[in-house]
């Protein structure tokens, strides 16, 4: 996989990353609502599947795994 065909992966991460730090910086001290609660753990779940992607993508480029 080239640097290019990762580049939407890689700006998903980076969108997402953006929004869990806006999260939690935001609401330091506060806490989150049960919303923002919700949501942060999307983020979360969204990043894991994100990463695993992108690793199995690599994976897949340097072994020639075929999948």
């Amino acid at each position: 996989m080239s640097r290019q065909s990762e580049q939407p992966i890689l700006q998903q991460i980076h969108d997402l990353v953006a929004e869990e730090k806006q999260l939690r910086t935001t609401h330091t001290g506060i806490g989150l609502n049960q919303p923002e609660r919700n949501r942060l753990e999307a983020i979360e779940r969204d990043l894991d599947q994100c990463w695993n992607l992108l690793r199995a993508r690599r994976a897949n480029d340097e072994f020639g795994t075929g999948e």
